[in-house]
């Protein structure tokens, strides 16, 4: 089996630059305050000031850095999908998307990650910057992880050239958050595995193309 990638940093976001030393803890400091602000109190009592409390920094910070509370998530969010996903390359479509699968599910056994999803999801269900927030961060990671799958199956001939990288991601994912947030059962590695299957056989079919 070849090696895995990391999921590829999306710097132009804000707070995503990753430079080292003093500022690189003053980040880690923000962000993981802001995840603890979010499990504990929820997107809508979650604040600059608080986040800026928890981490020892002062708001101007977090303002000068991240723009706004939605930055701080969003990158918060990235942090989190680059810590616990990787890029798999495997030499086979089906099996890059079952990697991907079983990590979708081994990151909701977690207990900060699910309470924290948790509590985005339910946010999002209101127009409003949580809703916001949650789509750019989801959109962004589909698109990360799916272009590199989707250029090695290309590559190899697996697929049409016109495939879109985050329609790949979101056939392949959309099974387990069904599971998770609408039927409410556990999901399984029989799950995961079928939902590989099924998103690699509509994209070998041309059925995941892009808009024409």
């Amino acid at each position: 089996m070849r090696q895995r990638d990391p999921l590829p940093a999306a710097s132009a976001r804000p707070g995503t630059v990753r430079p080292g030393g003093r500022t690189a803890r003053t980040r880690r400091s923000v962000l993981d305050a802001a995840l603890a602000e979010l499990v504990e109190v929820g997107y809508t009592e979650t604040g600059v000031e608080k986040i800026a409390h928890r981490a020892g920094v002062a708001p101007s910070t977090i303002y000068r850095r991240w723009g706004s509370l939605q930055g701080v998530v969003a990158d918060a969010a990235q942090q989190v999908m680059e810590e616990n996903l990787t890029v798999p390359d495997t030499g086979d479509l089906e099996g890059d998307l079952a990697v991907l699968t079983r990590g979708i599910a081994a990151l909701f056994r977690t207990t900060q990650y699910r309470a924290w999803m948790d509590v985005l999801v339910g946010s999002a269900l209101e127009p409003g910057p949580a809703r916001d927030t949650f789509a750019s961060t989801t959109l962004n990671t589909r698109a990360e992880i799916g272009a590199l799958i989707v250029k090695r199956a290309v590559d190899r001939g697996e697929v049409p050239p016109d495939t879109d990288p985050a329609e790949l991601i979101r056939q392949t994912a959309a099974p387990l958050y069904y599971r998770i947030y609408i039927s409410c059962e556990p999901i399984n590695e029989i799950d995961t595995l079928r939902a590989a299957a099924v998103a690699a056989t509509a994209a070998r079919r041309g059925l995941l193309r892009g808009p024409l």
